[in-house]
């Protein structure tokens, strides 16, 4: 098998990237149906890495290839939302736990730099900017277990809240407060604590998606995501994290 060359793995990229933020800006509208050929008519490129990166978008659930019609754009559902922070669950506490033993100090000061990048932009009132350090933050966590996959996967399946247009921002939860419970699992990752990090994971993934998943589906919604997290879990031995 032929192998991909760097420039062509360099548009692969792009072409993602420009469709899925399309999608996650509203640009191409849920429910809104394409063609592949269009859509790489207004890239400018070539209907092949158009193909490539809407089956990705296929598997998040983002689009759906329809015979003979085109690529429909889907619109994220509250049960959407319920099973992606079921999976962030079981990935990224164990995440928080490996990369513990992982991280060196550069690994550590970049997390702490995109923390402090995100901090400043709460601060600021710039909740884009947050986003996107919140992001980074959560990402370079992932890629320190070594697990490239899995870090793209987790990363992925964020556009899927992201494309729903909703933010816990917009509760009574504010962006500082947002940034306080990251600095729990910086704090205990800087500390080589791998319990207290897949502590402080776990409860910041259960607050945001509790929130959310209430100011989507309403007051009224039960939100049970506690099997989420395995009970083959090792038991813990370092210091307690608060809330």
């Amino acid at each position: 098998m032929k192998g991909i060359s760097s420039a062509s793995r360099t548009l692969n990229t792009a072409v993602l990237a420009s469709l899925r933020s399309a999608v996650v800006s509203g640009e191409l509208l849920p429910g809104s149906l394409h063609s592949v050929h269009a859509l790489a008519t207004e890239l400018g490129v070539s209907r092949t890495p158009v193909r490539e990166a809407l089956i990705k978008m296929a598997e998040q659930g983002m689009v759906r290839f329809e015979r003979n019609r085109g690529v429909r754009i889907l619109q994220t559902t509250v049960h959407d939302l319920e099973e992606v922070f079921e999976l962030r669950l079981l990935l990224e506490v164990p995440a928080a736990r490996r990369a513990c033993a992982k991280f060196d100090a550069a690994g550590l000061k970049e997390l702490r730099d995109e923390f402090e990048a995100m901090e400043c932009a709460a601060r600021d009132g710039d909740e884009v900017r947050m986003w996107e350090h919140d992001r980074r933050f959560h990402r370079t966590i992932l890629e320190a277990t070594g697990n490239k996959r899995l870090a793209e996967f987790v990363d992925g399946m964020r556009d899927m809240v992201l494309k729903r247009g909703v933010s816990t921002a917009e509760s009574s939860r504010t962006m500082l407060d947002i940034v306080a419970e990251h600095f729990g699992v910086l704090e205990r990752l800087e500390a080589r604590d791998p319990e207290g990090a897949a502590d402080a994971m776990r409860a910041h993934l259960l607050n945001t998606s509790g929130l959310l998943l209430t100011q989507e589906a309403g007051d009224g919604v039960t939100v049970d995501l506690e099997w989420a997290t395995p009970s083959w879990a090792p038991p813990r031995t370092g210091p307690a994290v608060g809330g």
